[in-house]
């Protein structure tokens, strides 16, 4: 098996993607991508989680908790971190106007400023709505933390390979994952 790339994401939303609540994450571009844009560097990803610049009023109300929760373990001079989930993308959808993004409001954990923040931003570009069927791990990795890992890069290279697929299982069944997409697609139509 090749080697495993990660897609960096607040943890508070990796929590909502392993929890099944949210099934896609949005990106314009990390703020130094090689190529100043948001690339698609692996359709198969670790999920790893970040804890430092999560911000409480960027979630709806209901989640913000979610934030605490990823916190109570955490500390800023950890030396580790634990991933314990990996995605596929299944689609990568653009959007690129606010009316289409605000259809998508009941899917996800931000709140509508955070969202349109994200779609201002860079304006040419459009906001990719990355669709993603994400799995538990049955072992949690836990790697160092390397220098290479910090900043604010999108995608990093881990030292660990993709995992086989009977040692992960998906977090929502088939069905219920179709029916979801299924439900977005309608609703950006």
């Amino acid at each position: 098996m090749g080697q495993g790339m990660a897609l960096k994401e607040w943890a508070s939303a990796v929590r909502a993607l392993e929890a099944g609540s949210q099934v896609f994450i949005m990106r314009k571009g990390g703020i130094v991508e090689e190529t100043r844009d948001f690339q698609v560097e692996s359709t198969d990803f670790f999920l790893y989680p970040t804890y430092e610049h999560q911000r409480k009023e960027l979630l709806k109300e209901q989640h913000q908790g979610l934030i605490d929760e990823t916190l109570t373990k955490w500390s800023a001079a950890d030396t580790q971190v634990t991933i314990r989930s990996f995605a596929r993308l299944v689609e990568d959808i653009e959007v690129s106007d606010q009316e289409q993004l605000n259809q998508l409001f009941p899917f996800h954990i931000w709140t509508e400023n955070f969202t349109e923040e994200r779609l201002k931003w860079k304006r040419k570009n459009p906001l990719h709505i990355m669709l993603l069927r994400v799995y538990t791990l049955h072992e949690p990795i836990v790697i160092p933390i390397e220098q290479a890992y910090m900043g604010c890069k999108s995608w990093i290279q881990l030292g660990v390979s993709v995992p086989e697929a009977s040692a992960m299982t998906p977090v929502l069944n088939e069905e219920e994952f179709m029916a979801q997409v299924a439900e977005i697609k309608r609703t950006l139509a």
